[in-house]
């Protein structure tokens, strides 16, 4: 169900610190550096298929438990992804970001799509083509 979990920090240091030593626990390796288009760091730890970040908000404001924070919900298709975006819409949810859509980047190619569900939580659904 899930592709990913991501949560926001205001001191991407201090959290890779943390992470590192805390999800060594569990067997995942060093976290992988991103540098966003906007400028702002993330970090992506990966292990046995499933994947945490952790990184700045992209809007420059402080991370909080919401602020920065994204839940990934895993989609079989593009299809999906699409449908997600609009039943969200259609239930109260808010489109944010860019629409739905192919985004092309250094790690390869996903379909994704961004919505707020009625109370704030970002959510994303998530297609990696094969």
């Amino acid at each position: 169900m899930f592709s990913h979990v991501m949560v926001g920090s205001n001191d991407i240091e201090r959290s890779k610190r943390f992470y590192d030593a805390v999800l060594a626990v569990l067997g995942a390796g060093a976290a992988h550096r991103d540098v966003a288009a906007s400028g702002h760091t993330r970090l992506f730890y990966r292990h046995e298929g499933a994947s945490f970040g952790v990184g700045e908000p992209i809007d420059d404001q402080r991370a909080t438990h919401a602020n920065g924070g994204t839940i990934g919900f895993k989609c079989a298709s593009p299809e999906q992804v699409r449908q997600f975006h609009d039943v969200a819409v259609a239930h109260g949810g808010t489109s944010i970001e860019a629409p739905p859509g192919l985004r092309e980047g250094k790690h390869g190619a996903l379909y994704l799509a961004y919505v707020r569900d009625p109370d704030g939580n970002k959510l994303c659904a998530l297609h990696r083509p094969k």
